[in-house]
């Protein structure tokens, strides 16, 4: 393993937190439980939503959103191609087929209303957005769109634990929202994600649907509460466990400082980068940004310098890089047989590099980064 001097990401628990998981492997009771009702309620809270159904993974939680929300086989669903396999590949396991759709700007990478309106059709049954880099991005816009069509707005939140769009939680703008708890995340639990909503009936199905369609889960009948159960429609083992479950009711209680953190050190980031020739900061600061959670910090490079070279000159400095992401519709799996132009898309994929970013990150590392990035620069822009 490289031993970086800055890494793209990092976690650290308190003892207290160790001590939590390790407290439910002493419990004997490992699967959903108590501790996910838990962690559910406390969720729910913090997204000021109705419900809150833990899942195993962001996927998880997105296909769910989308099945409850009545997306079949033949439909179509409009999403970004700036995003993770996953969001796609939820809607292609729903039988659906995606329609990828502009970004609102180079540095608004996330999907335009306006052309998740000229893109919207009669098979058109509903719209992902994707909360790019902790940013609500045009989500509000997006559900009076989806509203004014009859349409379901499923926001894919990965990178959007805690953030906000003035008084709304990023997540619960739309008729539902997916997150992420996996290693890098905000709220980082290894694996697992939640689905919020304030629908009563798509809480309900998509309850059932994790747990195998069945109307009773392990928990209640071990309780006795319940003695048998009935299966209702076919569904899926994504239950979320115990010990992640009771880990992530205490990260909820310093999510709030650990992204203002990310905040403060994406400010000294855009600092640092404002007098460097050849990269940007996408994101802009300010009132543009109130709320975003931060999950990365990505650059936009200049026309021209080489993004490949960039990264292995920082990666000679000891500093991890990534490119989030490639654009779907160019990808083997999503791009085949369906010609997509989306230059916007196509240029921010082409010249994007995230650099690191967490919570307890110290002013020399980021000094570090910042210093790597400004050599680096200067070597690919000299005449």
């Amino acid at each position: 393993m490289i031993d970086w001097r800055v890494p793209l990401s990092d976690v650290r628990f308190t003892a207290q937190e160790v001590e939590a998981v390790a407290s439910v492997y002493r419990s004997g009771w490992l699967s959903q439980g108590p501790r996910v009702a838990a962690f559910e309620h406390d969720f729910a809270a913090l997204c000021s939503s109705g419900h809150a159904v833990a899942t195993a993974s962001a996927t998880a939680a997105l296909h769910l959103a989308l099945l409850a929300a009545g997306v079949r086989a033949g439909d179509e669903v409009i999403l970004p191609s700036l995003t993770f396999a996953a969001t796609a590949a939820a809607i292609v396991q729903c039988g659906a087929v995606p329609v990828f759709a502009e970004l609102a700007g180079l540095h608004e990478p996330w999907l335009s209303a306006a052309a998740a309106q000229a893109a919207t059709g009669p098979r058109t049954r509903a719209i992902v957005t994707v909360a790019y880099a902790g940013h609500a991005g045009e989500a509000i816009a997006l559900r009076a769109l989806a509203d004014a069509h009859g349409l379901a707005l499923i926001e894919d939140a990965a990178h959007a634990v805690g953030a906000r769009a003035g008084d709304r939680a990023v997540g619960a703008i739309g008729h539902a929202g997916a997150f992420s708890f996996f290693a890098n995340k905000n709220l980082p639990l290894g694996e697992g994600g939640m689905l919020v909503t304030d629908d009563e009936e798509l809480a309900a199905r998509a309850r059932r649907l994790r747990s195998h369609g069945m109307t009773t889960d392990t928990w209640a009948r071990h309780r006795g509460d319940e003695v048998g159960y009935d299966v209702v429609e076919p569904g899926f083992n994504y239950r979320l466990d115990e010990p992640r479950a009771a880990l992530g009711s205490l990260l909820l209680r310093r999510l709030a400082a650990d992204n203002e953190r990310r905040a403060r050190l994406a400010e000294g980031y855009a600092h640092g980068l404002s007098s460097v020739a050849g990269a940007r900061a996408v994101l802009a600061l300010g009132p543009a940004a109130a709320g975003c959670a931060w999950h990365l910090f990505p650059i936009l490079l200049a026309e021209g310098v080489d993004r490949g070279a960039f990264r292995e000159l920082l990666r000679d400095g000891g500093i991890q890089t990534s490119v989030h992401y490639p654009p779907l519709h160019l990808t083997t799996a999503f791009g085949a047989g369906r010609p997509t132009a989306l230059p916007l898309t196509e240029s921010y994929g082409r010249r994007t590099v995230t650099l690191p970013l967490f919570p307890h990150m110290t002013g020399e590392q980021q000094s570090t980064v910042l210093e790597q990035a400004a050599f680096a620069l200067a070597r690919l822009t000299e005449p």
